[in-house]
């Protein structure tokens, strides 16, 4: 089955004038499918295909030439030497056309900036978003739609959400981790991921964490980098303006998907995220994650921040626009209470920019000031 992705629009404007398009995220997000669909006429390439990858390898040129002027290459990162031969390609005859996708953000991002630049449009595609689901499926118990996650195996395939998430991170520990990203210690990366999920929406200490799996500042950093890059974890950083010295300097970190968190907590079934102690961080990596989607989906920067002050005074998510702050106060509590409001309301005498201010939580929605998480597209002004 099939499901619009919203990234479409923004992929098809920018074919129009760019002769590769990249799209990258995390394995299994749907990228080949989506490809499939919006270039059903485009010759199709998978380089995970061992005998594709072999003849990409031994001879780029050739390659290249065989697949004539329209063409998908499936994760393309497993063959960096095709970038500089698409580049002559496209250089000498401008009616060609290339489709690219990958799932390793690092290794793709390195050999776009030395071969593409000028000539690639990049995107991002995400797991599905809330508006990207049926009516039926966004009306599911909130706990469901947070523990199944929101990957194509289990929306799409109907996978059930323990097996698929099993499944999917014994592949990216075995895949990405131990033969793309070269880490030899399973066994403490393991420790060390699941220990990321226990933080989820926290700052993360590298010195604490690095004492907990035995292993340095330096390698617990290089293993966040690993984890953003292969669209695992992503970072939300603090806010700074002229108040900047009374700000935290840390960044928190939620994840892509919060059925790969929930399965990395041991939760695999919603019954058990009834009284759970990080259900309220969890929830909010839900509406953070909606957020970061519909930035993506637009093809836009997601300009997203968190506001905390040394005395404890947090909001949040702010967006920065051109000429405002939009504010989230984010609430798993289906029980509206004014005292959610006092943060933002709080933020609107601190800062030197207009504010407009949301709550988003897991009750009635009172637009256009409180919102039900299932508006979350609403919450673009």
């Amino acid at each position: 089955m099939y499901i619009y992705r919203a990234l479409t629009p923004a992929i098809e404007e920018a074919h129009k004038y760019y002769p590769v398009i990249l799209i990258t995220g995390a394995r299994q997000v749907g990228k080949s499918t989506l490809c499939r669909n919006l270039f059903p006429d485009y010759r199709f390439e998978n380089l995970e295909n061992i005998s594709s990858r072999v003849a990409a390898l031994r001879d780029p040129v050739a390659f290249i030439e065989n697949l004539g002027s329209r063409a998908i290459i499936d994760e393309v990162q497993n063959c960096p030497e095709l970038f500089s031969q698409i580049q002559c390609v496209v250089d000498e005859d401008k009616t060609k056309r290339f489709i690219l996708t990958g799932s390793c953000n690092f290794t793709l991002m390195k050999n776009v900036c030395q071969s593409m630049v000028g000539r690639v449009a990049v995107f991002t595609l995400p797991q599905f978003s809330l508006g990207e689901l049926s009516a039926g499926e966004t009306r599911l118990p909130t706990d469901t739609l947070i523990q199944q996650g929101f990957y194509p195996g289990v929306i799409a395939d109907g996978i059930p959400a323990k097996l698929f998430y099993a499944s999917y991170y014994n592949t990216y520990i075995e895949r990405d981790v131990r033969d793309v990203l070269r880490i030899g210690n399973l066994v403490k990366f393991d420790t060390f991921i699941r220990l990321v999920a226990s933080r989820v929406g926290s700052e993360l200490n590298a010195s604490a964490l690095s004492t907990e799996v035995g292993i340095s500042s330096t390698t617990i950093s290089e293993w966040i980098s690993i984890l953003q890059a292969s669209y695992i974890v992503f970072a939300l950083p603090p806010y700074f303006a002229n108040i900047s010295k009374r700000l935290t300097k840390m960044p928190k970190y939620y994840f892509y998907d919060t059925g790969l968190l929930c399965y990395l907590l041991n939760i695999d079934n919603p019954q058990k995220l009834v009284g759970y102690p990080l259900r309220g961080q969890i929830f909010e990596n839900l509406v953070v994650g909606e957020m970061m989607k519909e930035a993506f989906n637009r093809a836009a920067t997601p300009n997203l921040y968190f506001y905390r002050e040394h005395s404890g005074r947090e909001v949040d998510v702010l967006r920065m626009g051109a000429d405002r702050i939009d504010a989230y106060e984010i609430k798993s509590a289906s029980t509206f209470r004014e005292e959610f409001m006092s943060n933002m309301d709080q933020l609107k005498k601190i800062l030197d920019r207009p504010v407009d201010t949301t709550l988003i939580y897991d009750g009635q929605s009172f637009p256009p000031q409180i919102l039900n998480f299932r508006d979350i597209s609403s919450t673009r002004k």
